[in-house]
Protein backbone atom coordinates (compact mmCIF):
# COMPACT_ATOMS: atom_id res chain seq x y z
CA UNK A 1 0.00 0.00 0.00
CA UNK A 2 2.65 2.77 -0.26
CA UNK A 3 2.50 2.95 -3.99
CA UNK A 4 0.96 5.97 -3.69
CA UNK A 5 2.94 9.12 -1.57
CA UNK A 6 1.00 9.75 1.64
CA UNK A 7 0.50 13.54 0.91
CA UNK A 8 -1.51 12.29 -2.16
CA UNK A 9 -4.10 10.50 0.01
CA UNK A 10 -6.72 12.08 1.54
CA UNK A 11 -9.90 10.55 3.85
CA UNK A 12 -13.47 12.22 3.42
CA UNK A 13 -14.66 10.43 6.01
CA UNK A 14 -14.26 8.89 8.88
CA UNK A 15 -15.82 5.69 8.27
CA UNK A 16 -13.35 2.23 8.69
CA UNK A 17 -11.69 0.44 5.96
CA UNK A 18 -14.03 -3.34 5.89
CA UNK A 19 -11.94 -5.99 4.99
CA UNK A 20 -14.63 -8.42 4.52
CA UNK A 21 -16.25 -6.38 2.08
CA UNK A 22 -16.85 -7.92 -1.19
CA UNK A 23 -15.17 -5.35 -3.80
CA UNK A 24 -12.66 -2.03 -4.16
CA UNK A 25 -14.25 0.87 -6.02
CA UNK A 26 -12.83 3.09 -7.75
CA UNK A 27 -14.91 6.20 -8.25
CA UNK A 28 -13.35 8.18 -11.75
CA UNK A 29 -14.45 12.05 -11.43
CA UNK A 30 -11.93 13.81 -12.71
CA UNK A 31 -8.98 11.48 -13.47
CA UNK A 32 -10.52 10.05 -16.58
CA UNK A 33 -7.52 7.62 -17.71
CA UNK A 34 -6.40 4.18 -17.01
CA UNK A 35 -2.71 4.68 -16.81
CA UNK A 36 -0.75 7.84 -15.04
CA UNK A 37 -3.12 8.07 -12.61
CA UNK A 38 -2.70 7.99 -8.68
CA UNK A 39 -5.90 7.25 -7.89
CA UNK A 40 -6.17 4.31 -9.67
CA UNK A 41 -2.89 2.93 -8.16
CA UNK A 42 -4.29 3.23 -5.34
CA UNK A 43 -7.45 1.56 -5.91
CA UNK A 44 -5.50 -1.38 -7.07
CA UNK A 45 -3.24 -1.37 -4.05
CA UNK A 46 -6.11 -2.22 -2.04
CA UNK A 47 -7.46 -4.95 -4.44
CA UNK A 48 -4.26 -6.74 -4.15
CA UNK A 49 -3.88 -6.39 -0.59
CA UNK A 50 -7.24 -7.36 0.26
CA UNK A 51 -7.66 -9.89 -2.62
CA UNK A 52 -10.97 -8.14 -3.26
CA UNK A 53 -12.07 -7.62 -7.41
CA UNK A 54 -12.08 -4.11 -8.54
CA UNK A 55 -15.20 -2.15 -10.29
CA UNK A 56 -14.06 1.29 -11.86
CA UNK A 57 -17.29 3.27 -11.77
CA UNK A 58 -17.25 6.26 -14.47
CA UNK A 59 -20.29 8.50 -14.14
CA UNK A 60 -21.61 11.54 -15.95
CA UNK A 61 -24.46 13.55 -14.68
CA UNK A 62 -27.27 15.48 -16.92
CA UNK A 63 -27.13 18.53 -13.95
CA UNK A 64 -23.90 19.44 -13.93
CA UNK A 65 -23.85 23.55 -14.43
CA UNK A 66 -23.41 24.29 -17.96
CA UNK A 67 -23.95 20.55 -19.31
CA UNK A 68 -24.24 20.50 -22.57
CA UNK A 69 -23.55 18.36 -26.24
CA UNK A 70 -20.38 19.73 -26.43
CA UNK A 71 -18.75 18.91 -22.89
CA UNK A 72 -20.61 15.18 -22.86
CA UNK A 73 -19.27 14.52 -25.69
CA UNK A 74 -15.75 15.03 -25.20
CA UNK A 75 -16.13 12.91 -21.50
CA UNK A 76 -18.53 10.21 -23.58
CA UNK A 77 -15.26 9.44 -26.08
CA UNK A 78 -13.08 8.49 -22.98
CA UNK A 79 -15.93 6.57 -21.67
CA UNK A 80 -16.60 4.32 -24.75
CA UNK A 81 -12.11 4.18 -25.37
CA UNK A 82 -12.39 2.64 -21.38
CA UNK A 83 -15.38 0.24 -21.99
CA UNK A 84 -13.37 -1.16 -24.96
CA UNK A 85 -10.12 -1.08 -22.97
CA UNK A 86 -11.85 -3.03 -20.63
CA UNK A 87 -14.04 -5.45 -21.96
CA UNK A 88 -13.36 -9.08 -21.06
CA UNK A 89 -10.64 -7.99 -18.06
CA UNK A 90 -10.72 -8.45 -14.41
CA UNK A 91 -12.06 -5.39 -13.94
CA UNK A 92 -15.59 -4.67 -14.04
CA UNK A 93 -16.22 -0.97 -15.33
CA UNK A 94 -19.61 0.68 -14.97
CA UNK A 95 -19.90 3.40 -17.38
CA UNK A 96 -23.03 5.57 -16.06
CA UNK A 97 -24.89 8.82 -18.08
CA UNK A 98 -27.92 9.80 -15.98
CA UNK A 99 -31.20 10.25 -18.61
CA UNK A 100 -32.48 12.43 -16.65
CA UNK A 101 -31.36 14.62 -13.51
CA UNK A 102 -30.68 13.29 -10.51
CA UNK A 103 -31.54 10.27 -11.94
CA UNK A 104 -27.86 8.66 -10.08
CA UNK A 105 -28.50 9.67 -7.02
CA UNK A 106 -27.85 6.74 -4.86
CA UNK A 107 -25.58 4.59 -7.36
CA UNK A 108 -22.27 5.48 -5.13
CA UNK A 109 -23.70 4.68 -2.03
CA UNK A 110 -25.36 1.43 -3.26
CA UNK A 111 -21.91 0.31 -4.85
CA UNK A 112 -20.31 1.28 -1.37
CA UNK A 113 -22.62 -0.67 0.83
CA UNK A 114 -20.81 -3.60 0.04
CA UNK A 115 -17.47 -2.29 -0.56
CA UNK A 116 -14.26 -2.30 0.95
CA UNK A 117 -13.27 0.98 0.70
CA UNK A 118 -14.18 3.83 -2.04
CA UNK A 119 -11.30 5.48 -3.79
CA UNK A 120 -11.89 8.61 -5.90
CA UNK A 121 -10.48 11.41 -7.19
CA UNK A 122 -8.79 15.08 -5.84
CA UNK A 123 -10.17 17.80 -8.17
CA UNK A 124 -10.32 21.08 -6.57
CA UNK A 125 -13.04 23.37 -8.36
CA UNK A 126 -16.31 23.19 -9.74
CA UNK A 127 -19.03 21.29 -7.96
CA UNK A 128 -16.60 18.21 -7.02
CA UNK A 129 -15.36 19.25 -3.45
CA UNK A 130 -18.58 20.18 -2.44
CA UNK A 131 -20.32 16.92 -4.08
CA UNK A 132 -17.40 14.55 -2.52
CA UNK A 133 -17.39 16.00 1.04
CA UNK A 134 -21.74 16.01 1.18
CA UNK A 135 -21.38 12.07 0.26
CA UNK A 136 -18.60 11.33 2.58
CA UNK A 137 -20.84 11.54 5.27
CA UNK A 138 -23.52 8.97 3.97
CA UNK A 139 -21.33 6.55 3.46
CA UNK A 140 -20.28 3.46 5.59
CA UNK A 141 -16.93 2.93 4.43
CA UNK A 142 -13.77 5.22 4.38
CA UNK A 143 -13.79 7.27 1.22
CA UNK A 144 -10.40 8.24 -0.29
CA UNK A 145 -9.75 10.88 -2.15
CA UNK A 146 -6.39 10.85 -4.18
CA UNK A 147 -4.11 13.66 -6.12
CA UNK A 148 -3.24 12.90 -9.31
CA UNK A 149 -3.42 16.44 -10.64
CA UNK A 150 0.13 17.65 -10.90
CA UNK A 151 3.35 16.92 -9.81
CA UNK A 152 4.01 18.67 -6.92
CA UNK A 153 1.09 17.13 -4.37
CA UNK A 154 -1.33 19.73 -3.47
CA UNK A 155 -0.93 19.00 0.33
CA UNK A 156 2.60 20.05 0.15
CA UNK A 157 2.39 23.45 -0.27
CA UNK A 158 1.81 25.49 2.90
CA UNK A 159 -1.22 27.48 1.19
CA UNK A 160 -2.06 29.79 -1.46
CA UNK A 161 0.79 31.58 -3.73
CA UNK A 162 0.21 35.13 -4.72
CA UNK A 163 2.42 34.87 -7.93
CA UNK A 164 3.88 32.95 -10.25
CA UNK A 165 7.22 33.79 -8.99
CA UNK A 166 6.85 32.76 -5.34
CA UNK A 167 5.35 29.56 -6.50
CA UNK A 168 8.23 28.88 -8.41
CA UNK A 169 10.87 29.57 -5.90
CA UNK A 170 9.04 27.03 -3.75
CA UNK A 171 8.75 24.83 -6.52
CA UNK A 172 12.76 24.91 -6.48
CA UNK A 173 13.29 24.63 -3.18
CA UNK A 174 11.01 21.75 -2.91
CA UNK A 175 9.48 19.92 -6.37
CA UNK A 176 12.84 17.76 -6.54
CA UNK A 177 11.57 15.73 -3.38
CA UNK A 178 8.78 14.45 -5.57
CA UNK A 179 9.85 14.18 -9.23
CA UNK A 180 10.42 10.31 -8.76
CA UNK A 181 7.25 9.51 -7.17
CA UNK A 182 5.06 9.04 -10.53
CA UNK A 183 2.15 6.81 -11.15
CA UNK A 184 2.01 3.61 -13.17
CA UNK A 185 1.61 3.91 -16.86
CA UNK A 186 -0.75 0.99 -16.79
CA UNK A 187 -1.21 -0.37 -13.42
CA UNK A 188 -4.10 -2.76 -14.36
CA UNK A 189 -1.92 -5.17 -16.21
CA UNK A 190 0.03 -6.45 -13.57
CA UNK A 191 -3.52 -8.30 -11.90
CA UNK A 192 -2.52 -9.24 -8.55
CA UNK A 193 -6.18 -9.53 -7.64
CA UNK A 194 -9.41 -11.40 -8.09
CA UNK A 195 -11.48 -11.02 -11.32
CA UNK A 196 -15.06 -9.27 -11.02
CA UNK A 197 -17.72 -11.32 -11.72
CA UNK A 198 -19.01 -7.48 -12.47
CA UNK A 199 -21.73 -4.98 -10.97
CA UNK A 200 -23.89 -6.29 -8.91
CA UNK A 201 -27.39 -7.08 -10.31
CA UNK A 202 -29.90 -4.38 -8.62
CA UNK A 203 -27.72 -1.98 -8.90
CA UNK A 204 -26.63 -2.65 -12.98
CA UNK A 205 -30.53 -2.74 -12.90
CA UNK A 206 -31.39 0.46 -11.39
CA UNK A 207 -28.23 2.37 -13.09
CA UNK A 208 -27.59 0.22 -16.58
CA UNK A 209 -24.36 0.79 -18.16
CA UNK A 210 -24.82 3.17 -20.96
CA UNK A 211 -25.56 2.15 -24.53
CA UNK A 212 -23.09 2.14 -27.40
CA UNK A 213 -24.77 4.97 -29.21
CA UNK A 214 -24.90 6.95 -26.39
CA UNK A 215 -20.91 6.26 -25.16
CA UNK A 216 -20.01 6.80 -29.46
CA UNK A 217 -21.76 10.21 -28.70
CA UNK A 218 -24.33 10.26 -31.39
CA UNK A 219 -26.88 13.02 -32.59
CA UNK A 220 -29.54 11.29 -31.46
CA UNK A 221 -28.28 9.83 -28.14
CA UNK A 222 -27.32 13.17 -27.24
CA UNK A 223 -30.37 14.85 -27.71
CA UNK A 224 -32.82 12.58 -25.93
CA UNK A 225 -30.38 14.01 -23.11
CA UNK A 226 -31.73 17.00 -20.63
CA UNK A 227 -28.54 18.82 -21.44
CA UNK A 228 -27.77 21.92 -23.80
CA UNK A 229 -27.82 21.23 -27.43
CA UNK A 230 -27.27 24.85 -28.52
CA UNK A 231 -24.07 23.99 -27.84
CA UNK A 232 -22.69 21.35 -30.35
CA UNK A 233 -19.72 19.37 -29.50
CA UNK A 234 -16.46 19.88 -31.29
CA UNK A 235 -14.44 18.54 -34.14
CA UNK A 236 -11.25 17.88 -31.62
CA UNK A 237 -10.78 14.30 -31.47
CA UNK A 238 -11.17 13.08 -27.79
CA UNK A 239 -10.49 10.29 -25.57
CA UNK A 240 -6.99 8.84 -23.76
CA UNK A 241 -5.59 8.14 -27.14
CA UNK A 242 -6.55 11.49 -28.65
CA UNK A 243 -4.68 13.04 -26.07
CA UNK A 244 -1.32 11.06 -26.36
CA UNK A 245 -1.76 11.51 -30.39
CA UNK A 246 -1.39 14.96 -29.78
CA UNK A 247 0.94 14.83 -27.19
CA UNK A 248 2.88 13.20 -29.73
CA UNK A 249 2.03 15.73 -32.41
CA UNK A 250 3.12 18.99 -30.38
CA UNK A 251 6.50 17.12 -29.70
CA UNK A 252 7.09 16.03 -33.28
CA UNK A 253 6.37 19.94 -34.81
CA UNK A 254 5.72 22.35 -32.09
CA UNK A 255 8.13 21.86 -28.78
CA UNK A 256 11.23 22.93 -30.79
CA UNK A 257 9.30 26.46 -31.62
CA UNK A 258 7.43 26.79 -28.38
CA UNK A 259 9.50 29.61 -26.95
CA UNK A 260 9.66 31.87 -29.44
CA UNK A 261 5.87 30.86 -31.79
CA UNK A 262 3.25 30.09 -29.05
CA UNK A 263 2.12 33.56 -28.53
CA UNK A 264 1.42 34.00 -32.22
CA UNK A 265 -1.99 32.35 -33.47
CA UNK A 266 -0.68 32.00 -37.05
CA UNK A 267 2.27 29.58 -35.91
CA UNK A 268 0.30 27.19 -34.70
CA UNK A 269 3.06 26.26 -31.81
CA UNK A 270 0.57 25.90 -28.59
CA UNK A 271 0.58 22.52 -27.53
CA UNK A 272 -3.31 22.45 -27.42
CA UNK A 273 -3.13 20.01 -24.61
CA UNK A 274 -5.58 21.77 -22.17
CA UNK A 275 -8.96 20.19 -23.22
CA UNK A 276 -6.85 16.30 -22.77
CA UNK A 277 -5.60 17.98 -19.57
CA UNK A 278 -8.90 19.37 -18.00
CA UNK A 279 -11.00 15.95 -19.00
CA UNK A 280 -8.56 14.14 -16.92
CA UNK A 281 -7.46 11.95 -20.43
CA UNK A 282 -4.33 12.54 -20.08
CA UNK A 283 -2.25 13.13 -17.60
CA UNK A 284 0.48 16.48 -16.50
CA UNK A 285 2.58 13.73 -15.30
CA UNK A 286 3.18 11.68 -18.57
CA UNK A 287 3.01 14.74 -20.64
CA UNK A 288 6.16 16.29 -18.53
CA UNK A 289 8.06 12.54 -18.54
CA UNK A 290 7.37 12.58 -22.31
CA UNK A 291 9.06 15.81 -22.92
CA UNK A 292 11.85 14.79 -20.22
CA UNK A 293 12.15 11.83 -22.58
CA UNK A 294 13.08 13.26 -25.55
CA UNK A 295 15.30 16.08 -23.68
CA UNK A 296 17.60 13.02 -22.54
CA UNK A 297 16.94 14.35 -19.58
CA UNK A 298 17.87 13.07 -16.12
CA UNK A 299 17.19 14.42 -12.04
CA UNK A 300 20.94 15.31 -11.87
CA UNK A 301 20.39 18.03 -14.43
CA UNK A 302 17.81 20.29 -12.39
CA UNK A 303 19.40 23.45 -11.48
CA UNK A 304 20.10 24.46 -7.74
CA UNK A 305 19.24 27.62 -8.56
CA UNK A 306 15.98 28.92 -6.05
CA UNK A 307 15.71 32.28 -6.95
CA UNK A 308 12.20 31.83 -8.38
CA UNK A 309 13.50 32.96 -12.06
CA UNK A 310 12.31 30.43 -15.02
CA UNK A 311 15.24 30.51 -17.39
CA UNK A 312 17.69 27.71 -16.49
CA UNK A 313 16.22 25.59 -13.48
CA UNK A 314 14.98 22.72 -15.37
CA UNK A 315 18.78 21.95 -17.11
CA UNK A 316 16.53 21.17 -20.14
CA UNK A 317 16.57 23.10 -23.99
CA UNK A 318 14.69 27.17 -23.50
CA UNK A 319 11.98 26.25 -25.66
CA UNK A 320 11.39 22.66 -23.42
CA UNK A 321 11.92 24.80 -20.28
CA UNK A 322 9.34 27.52 -21.38
CA UNK A 323 6.79 24.27 -22.28
CA UNK A 324 7.24 23.16 -18.30
CA UNK A 325 7.15 26.74 -16.94
CA UNK A 326 3.44 26.51 -18.05
CA UNK A 327 2.47 23.17 -17.56
CA UNK A 328 4.16 22.83 -13.92
CA UNK A 329 4.39 26.13 -12.34
CA UNK A 330 1.55 28.09 -13.84
CA UNK A 331 -1.12 25.24 -14.27
CA UNK A 332 -0.04 23.91 -10.58
CA UNK A 333 -0.32 27.70 -9.04
CA UNK A 334 -3.85 27.64 -10.04
CA UNK A 335 -4.49 23.92 -8.87
CA UNK A 336 -2.72 25.38 -5.38
CA UNK A 337 -4.95 27.98 -4.89
CA UNK A 338 -8.60 26.42 -5.56
CA UNK A 339 -7.25 23.80 -3.59
CA UNK A 340 -6.70 26.44 -0.65
CA UNK A 341 -8.99 28.65 -1.17
CA UNK A 342 -12.87 26.76 -1.18
CA UNK A 343 -14.40 30.20 -2.45
CA UNK A 344 -11.76 30.80 -5.04
CA UNK A 345 -14.43 32.03 -7.66
CA UNK A 346 -15.52 34.74 -5.43
CA UNK A 347 -14.70 37.94 -6.61
CA UNK A 348 -13.74 38.56 -2.74
CA UNK A 349 -10.71 36.66 -2.92
CA UNK A 350 -9.13 39.00 -5.48
CA UNK A 351 -5.82 40.67 -3.96
CA UNK A 352 -7.11 43.62 -1.95
CA UNK A 353 -4.95 46.04 -4.45
CA UNK A 354 -6.85 44.77 -7.06
CA UNK A 355 -10.04 45.08 -5.35
CA UNK A 356 -9.24 48.35 -4.41
CA UNK A 357 -8.15 49.96 -7.79
CA UNK A 358 -11.10 48.23 -9.33
CA UNK A 359 -13.32 49.71 -7.03
CA UNK A 360 -12.03 53.15 -7.61
CA UNK A 361 -12.29 52.96 -11.12
CA UNK A 362 -15.83 51.40 -11.65
CA UNK A 363 -17.72 54.54 -12.22
CA UNK A 364 -15.58 55.12 -14.96
CA UNK A 365 -16.88 55.94 -18.43
CA UNK A 366 -16.79 53.13 -21.07
CA UNK A 367 -16.39 54.07 -24.46
CA UNK A 368 -18.05 50.83 -25.14
CA UNK A 369 -20.64 48.96 -23.23
CA UNK A 370 -22.14 45.23 -24.66
CA UNK A 371 -24.85 43.25 -22.74
CA UNK A 372 -24.15 39.88 -22.58
CA UNK A 373 -25.78 38.41 -25.94
CA UNK A 374 -23.80 40.94 -27.55
CA UNK A 375 -20.35 39.24 -26.38
CA UNK A 376 -21.81 35.93 -26.41
CA UNK A 377 -22.62 36.61 -30.40
CA UNK A 378 -19.01 38.26 -31.12
CA UNK A 379 -21.49 41.25 -31.93
CA UNK A 380 -18.58 43.91 -31.20
CA UNK A 381 -16.93 46.78 -32.53
CA UNK A 382 -13.32 44.71 -32.41
CA UNK A 383 -12.90 42.84 -35.19
CA UNK A 384 -9.80 40.49 -33.25
CA UNK A 385 -12.29 40.01 -30.19
CA UNK A 386 -14.76 39.10 -31.98
CA UNK A 387 -12.66 36.55 -34.02
CA UNK A 388 -11.13 35.20 -30.20
CA UNK A 389 -14.91 34.44 -29.15
CA UNK A 390 -16.41 33.03 -32.73
CA UNK A 391 -13.32 30.38 -32.27
CA UNK A 392 -14.56 29.64 -28.56
CA UNK A 393 -17.95 28.91 -29.68
CA UNK A 394 -16.75 26.80 -32.63
CA UNK A 395 -13.81 24.96 -31.60
CA UNK A 396 -14.05 25.32 -27.69
CA UNK A 397 -11.03 27.01 -26.98
CA UNK A 398 -9.33 30.24 -27.89
CA UNK A 399 -5.60 30.62 -28.68
CA UNK A 400 -3.50 31.21 -25.50
CA UNK A 401 -2.36 34.72 -26.03
CA UNK A 402 -5.78 36.23 -27.65
CA UNK A 403 -7.68 34.49 -24.22
CA UNK A 404 -5.97 36.94 -22.23
CA UNK A 405 -7.22 39.95 -24.25
CA UNK A 406 -10.67 38.26 -24.57
CA UNK A 407 -10.52 38.71 -20.49
CA UNK A 408 -9.30 41.93 -20.68
CA UNK A 409 -11.85 43.78 -23.27
CA UNK A 410 -14.67 41.97 -20.72
CA UNK A 411 -13.49 44.09 -17.98
CA UNK A 412 -13.36 47.14 -20.39
CA UNK A 413 -17.26 46.75 -22.18
CA UNK A 414 -19.11 46.02 -18.90
CA UNK A 415 -20.39 47.99 -16.35
CA UNK A 416 -18.18 46.98 -13.40
CA UNK A 417 -15.91 44.50 -12.43
CA UNK A 418 -17.95 41.99 -11.07
CA UNK A 419 -20.33 42.04 -14.09
CA UNK A 420 -16.79 41.10 -15.93
CA UNK A 421 -16.34 38.33 -13.73
CA UNK A 422 -19.59 36.97 -14.33
CA UNK A 423 -19.36 37.34 -17.80
CA UNK A 424 -16.30 35.64 -18.07
CA UNK A 425 -16.88 32.70 -16.29
CA UNK A 426 -20.54 31.86 -17.86
CA UNK A 427 -18.61 32.11 -21.38
CA UNK A 428 -16.10 30.19 -20.84
CA UNK A 429 -17.77 27.82 -18.89
CA UNK A 430 -20.21 27.45 -21.38
CA UNK A 431 -18.34 27.47 -24.59
CA UNK A 432 -14.88 26.41 -23.39
CA UNK A 433 -13.88 22.34 -23.94
CA UNK A 434 -11.26 23.17 -20.73
CA UNK A 435 -13.59 25.13 -18.69
CA UNK A 436 -14.67 24.66 -15.06
CA UNK A 437 -11.00 23.91 -14.34
CA UNK A 438 -8.58 25.98 -11.98
CA UNK A 439 -6.20 26.92 -15.46
CA UNK A 440 -9.43 28.26 -16.75
CA UNK A 441 -10.50 30.20 -12.56
CA UNK A 442 -6.62 31.10 -13.13
CA UNK A 443 -6.90 33.04 -16.55
CA UNK A 444 -10.16 34.43 -15.83
CA UNK A 445 -9.42 36.11 -12.08
CA UNK A 446 -5.47 36.90 -13.41
CA UNK A 447 -7.57 39.33 -15.91
CA UNK A 448 -8.83 41.10 -12.36
CA UNK A 449 -5.22 40.57 -11.16
CA UNK A 450 -4.88 37.87 -9.44
CA UNK A 451 -1.41 36.42 -9.75
CA UNK A 452 -0.12 40.18 -11.33
CA UNK A 453 1.30 43.11 -9.76
CA UNK A 454 0.11 46.76 -9.99
CA UNK A 455 0.66 48.92 -13.26
CA UNK A 456 0.36 52.17 -14.00
CA UNK A 457 -3.43 53.65 -13.74
CA UNK A 458 -5.17 53.85 -15.96
CA UNK A 459 -9.03 54.68 -16.85
CA UNK A 460 -11.45 51.20 -15.75
CA UNK A 461 -8.71 49.25 -15.68
CA UNK A 462 -7.07 51.40 -12.33
CA UNK A 463 -3.85 49.67 -11.11
CA UNK A 464 -4.59 46.32 -13.58
CA UNK A 465 -2.65 45.16 -16.37
CA UNK A 466 -4.60 46.62 -19.57
CA UNK A 467 -4.31 45.29 -23.06
CA UNK A 468 -5.22 46.57 -26.09
CA UNK A 469 -6.43 44.91 -29.61
CA UNK A 470 -4.23 46.93 -31.33
CA UNK A 471 -1.14 46.48 -29.13
CA UNK A 472 -2.21 43.32 -30.06
CA UNK A 473 -1.68 42.80 -33.08
CA UNK A 474 1.25 44.75 -33.38
CA UNK A 475 2.74 41.86 -31.18
CA UNK A 476 1.74 38.78 -32.31
CA UNK A 477 1.47 37.46 -36.23
CA UNK A 478 -2.42 37.30 -36.88
CA UNK A 479 -3.32 37.05 -40.87
CA UNK A 480 -3.98 33.52 -40.97
CA UNK A 481 -6.13 33.56 -37.74
CA UNK A 482 -8.20 36.65 -39.03
CA UNK A 483 -8.96 35.09 -42.14
CA UNK A 484 -10.32 32.04 -40.51
CA UNK A 485 -11.95 33.47 -37.89
CA UNK A 486 -13.02 36.99 -38.51
CA UNK A 487 -16.34 37.73 -40.47
CA UNK A 488 -19.94 39.16 -39.87
CA UNK A 489 -21.57 38.35 -36.64
CA UNK A 490 -23.54 35.17 -36.54
CA UNK A 491 -21.57 34.00 -39.86
CA UNK A 492 -20.11 30.53 -39.31
CA UNK A 493 -16.25 30.92 -39.94
CA UNK A 494 -14.92 29.44 -43.66
CA UNK A 495 -13.79 26.17 -41.94
CA UNK A 496 -15.88 25.41 -38.76
CA UNK A 497 -16.38 21.38 -37.96
CA UNK A 498 -13.00 20.97 -39.67
CA UNK A 499 -10.25 21.64 -37.34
Amino acid sequence: MDSVPALRVHALNAAPLRKDGAHVLYWMVSSRRLGWNFALDRAVDHARALQRPLIVLEALRAGYPWASDRHHAFALAGMLEHASALRGSPVAYHPYVEPEKGAGRGLVEALARAACVVVTDVYPTFFIPRMQRALAGRLPVRLESVDSNGLLPLAAAPGPFSAAYHFRRFLQKNLAAHLLDQPAPSPLDEGGFPASEGMPADAAARWPAASGPLLAGTEEALGRLPIDHDVPPVATPAGPSAGRARLRAFLDHGLDRYGEERNHPDADAASSLSPHLHWGHLSAHEVVDAVLRREGWSPARLGPRTDGRREGWWGASPQAEAFLDELVTWRELGFGFCFHVPDHERYETLPAWARETLAEHAADPREHVYTYEELRDGATHDELWNAAQRQLRTEGVIHNYLRMLWGKKILEWTQHPREALDVMLDLNNRYAVDGRDPNSVSGIFWVLGRFDRGWPERAVYGKVRSMSSASTRRKVRLDRYLARWAGPSGDPPPSAGTS
